[in-house]
């Protein structure tokens, strides 16, 4: 079978070991690289009737884009964005759910070398005020149902000059399609090179406000062989990818639409005000989707609802936070294939992957080094460690997937590093084969009787009890032992928490071990979740 690519980059061979891939690879070397070009430009230029994206809107209609469609929508509104004084460097915001609108501001955004922030459409005010006012944004795209919370804070952003609105025209507020329709279709591609700026993604730590992780153009390319892999080969004729994850984010924007656009996949378009299980195994058969990246919390909502098979599935990926055995038995067991989890976070992605294909996928496991990228266990000082021994996940600089700083923050940006080494942030381990484990968050970590404790192995225990449907586990102060374990549980619909905490706590004990047993077991409605569906630990260490 050919696999489909964008000419110019060098792509993994469709066999061989991960060992022989690893030892194989080398990056291309470009002078010159602009993600518009390698997404959009390329293959309009030589497939012009070839579909990039399929929008459902939310009442079921469907419309088909090309890839000839997208460019000459995005060159119009590269010159609307022109008209608007805006150019190189400058900031862009893009506050949209999954739709063509928002695919087309960030290929115009780039083709003028400006910068894209995208927004979540959650966001409230507060939310949108710091990022706008932190990013410097000078225009913004967004729609009727997010305009009010816009011109609301529009007053107290000086650098805010232009908003676009795709469906409400209003005093001040230009009209995306009316501008775009009176802009010329010709608009040449600004000379961008792998370092250039190209969007600047906003992420939350557990103290202080959020960073902005400036990634430059060369992010792209970085993600090739990692989402390519995880996929086993993103390519194949007649793939067709879908994600419930929302395009603001990496998991949506650089695990999904920009990589499958590069490799001339079909791109389903179609965002829930509420993740349904059931509507998106619906959304899939409908329109034939062979593959998908799914979170972990929506494949456990899924497993939640009992959601049946879904025909015609090639592969299923999910990153975010450890699956663990139990979730990856039921994934084999409903959608007959491995999901091939893998691991990154906003500021470095996708650098350590499954294949199910390639190598034998290890339960627990978030896979090994992608080929290009070299991944260690280090220490505080960022000494590698040895197979087994627990520390911080990190990736060695320079990495084409690693962004550029974060936005105005120097000093953050320098204490990301360990001499030539990215600190992630996680707590982990490798084995001798190169598999690595993901523990906890550094800060998770919980630290009872001299033990250092990770909570998401007991998360994964606990959640593979047939009637719990999701568990967090934080570690809570205790005057003797420094830490105790604590474990939130939340209840599959119609179960009953009558003698289950027990149960609960013995499972932990002879499944895992006595000491990581939870000492305090409640059972909750609901865990307090990231946008991106992670559990918000800090939240629970405060109940």
């Amino acid at each position: 079978m050919r696999v489909m690519r964008s000419p110019g980059l060098p792509l993994l061979p469709e066999s061989g070991s991960w060992d022989e891939l690893r030892a194989a690879f080398r990056w291309p070397r470009w002078r010159r690289f602009n993600i518009a070009e390698v997404c959009c430009d390329v293959w309009a230029r030589q497939e012009p009737d070839r579909v990039a994206l399929r929008y459902i809107r939310p009442e079921g209609e469907e419309r088909v884009w090309t890839f000839a469609m997208l460019a000459r929508a995005a060159r119009r509104f590269a010159n609307a964005l022109k008209a608007q004084g805006i150019g190189r460097g400058d900031r862009v915001a893009v506050l949209l759910p999954q739709t063509p609108e928002t695919l087309i501001t960030h290929l115009a955004a780039y083709r003028i070398g400006a910068v894209v922030v995208p927004l979540f459409s959650l966001f409230g005010e507060d939310g949108l005020h710091f990022r706008m006012l932190d990013s410097g944004a000078k225009a913004i795209v967004t729609d009727q149902a997010n305009l009010p919370k816009v011109v609301a804070i529009r007053a107290s952003l000086p650098d805010l000059t232009t908003v676009f609105s795709i469906d409400m025209r209003e005093t001040d507020v230009m009209g995306f399609w009316q501008e775009l329709g009176k802009a010329s279709d010709h608009c040449e591609l600004v000379a961008t090179g792998p370092d250039d700026p190209a969007f600047l993604s906003y992420t939350s730590g557990t103290t202080g406000p959020p960073k902005g992780a400036l990634h430059g153009h060369r992010v792209l390319l970085g993600h090739l062989p990692g989402i390519g892999l995880a996929h086993d080969t993103l390519g194949r004729p007649g793939d067709r990818i879908w994600t419930p994850a929302d395009w603001a984010w990496m998991g949506g924007l650089t695990n999904v639409l920009l990589p499958s656009l590069y490799f001339g996949v079909e791109v389903v378009a179609h965002r829930m005000a509420k993740f349904d299980p059931e509507r998106a195994a619906h959304l899939m058969t409908r329109t034939e989707v062979r593959n998908t990246f799914f979170p972990p919390t929506a494949l456990k909502l899924m497993r939640q609802a009992g959601v049946g098979a879904v025909p015609g599935l090639r592969t299923v990926t999910s990153a975010g936070e450890a699956l663990g055995a139990e979730l990856l038995d039921w994934g084999s067991g409903v959608f007959g294939i491995t999901i091939n989890e893998f691991y990154g976070q906003t500021e470095c992605n996708a650098m350590i992957a499954n294949c199910s294909a390639r190598m034998p996928v290890r339960p627990g496991s978030a896979g090994r080094a992608v080929p290009g990228h070299q991944v260690a266990i280090v220490s505080p000082s960022g000494r590698p460690l040895p197979p087994g021994e627990s520390g911080e996940i990190a990736v060695r600089a320079p990495d084409p997937v690693m962004f550029l700083g974060y936005w105005n923050n120097p000093e953050k940006t320098a204490e990301k590093f360990a001499g030539r080494w990215l600190l992630t942030g996680d707590e982990g381990t490798m084995d001798e084969d190169g598999y690595v484990f993901f523990q906890s968050r550094t800060d998770d970590v919980i630290t009872s009787s001299g033990y250092r404790i990770g909570p998401t192995e007991i998360e994964d225990c606990l959640s593979g009890h047939p009637d719990v449907a999701m568990a967090g586990v934080v570690g809570v102060p205790d005057p003797i032992r420094t830490e105790v374990v604590k474990a939130f549980v939340v209840l599959r619909d119609g179960a009953s928490s009558e003698g289950l905490e027990a149960q609960l706590v013995e499972r932990v004990r002879s499944r895992i071990s006595p000491h990581v047993a939870p000492r305090q077991l409640v059972f909750v409605e609901h865990l307090p979740m990231t946008a991106t569906g992670k559990i918000q630990r800090r939240i629970l260490r405060e109940v």
